[in-house]
C-alpha cells in the first residue's frame, strides 16, 4: 500500500518537484534568467549613463569635456544631479554671441574709416608680389605695434 500511495504523489506532484537524483529544471531556468536580467539591467543602466555623452558626441557639441566629467561623476556618486546637469548640456545648444559681435565690432570700423575717424594707414596693407623681405618685415612691425580701437 505505501509504494501505491508513493507512485500516486508523484504522479500527482506538479512538474517542478523532482524525483531524487535528477537535475532541477526549474532551478536552471531561473538561475540563468536572473543572472541574464542583471547583466541586462546593468548595460541598460551604463548605456543610460552614457546617453549625455553620446548625444554631446553625435552633435559635435562644443563642452564634450565637461559633459563626460558630469556623467562620470554620476555614474560614480549615484548623484542624479550630475547627470540631469550633463543632460541639459548636452540637449541645449548655446548661442553663438562671438560672431555677431565681431560683424558690428567690423562694421563699426568700416564705418569709422569711412568718416576718416581711423586712418587707412592703420589698416592692413596687402602685400603685394614684388615686395621686398624688408617691406614685409616693416608691414608686421607696424601690424603688431598697432591696437585696433
Amino acid at each position: 500500500m505505501e509504494s501505491s500511495l508513493r507512485e500516486t504523489a508523484i504522479a500527482h506532484a506538479p512538474f517542478f518537484v523532482t524525483g531524487p537524483g535528477q537535475s532541477d529544471v526549474l532551478f536552471t531556468i531561473i538561475v540563468w534568467f536572473i543572472i541574464l536580467t542583471v547583466f541586462g539591467l546593468g548595460a541598460l543602466y551604463l548605456s543610460l549613463h552614457a546617453l549625455p555623452e553620446r548625444l554631446a558626441h553625435h552633435a559635435n557639441h562644443t563642452q564634450i569635456q565637461l559633459i563626460s566629467i558630469l556623467t562620470l561623476l554620476a555614474l560614480f556618486t549615484h548623484n542624479n544631479l550630475f547627470w540631469l546637469a550633463a543632460l541639459v548640456i548636452a540637449v541645449v545648444q548655446v548661442p553663438d554671441f562671438y560672431t555677431p559681435i565681431k560683424s558690428i565690432a567690423d562694421a563699426l570700423k568700416a564705418m569709422a574709416r569711412q568718416r576718416g575717424a581711423i586712418s587707412d594707414s592703420a589698416a592692413p596693407a596687402p602685400v603685394s608680389d614684388g615686395a621686398t623681405a624688408s617691406d614685409i618685415s616693416n608691414t608686421t612691425t607696424a601690424q603688431e605695434n598697432h591696437k585696433d580701437v
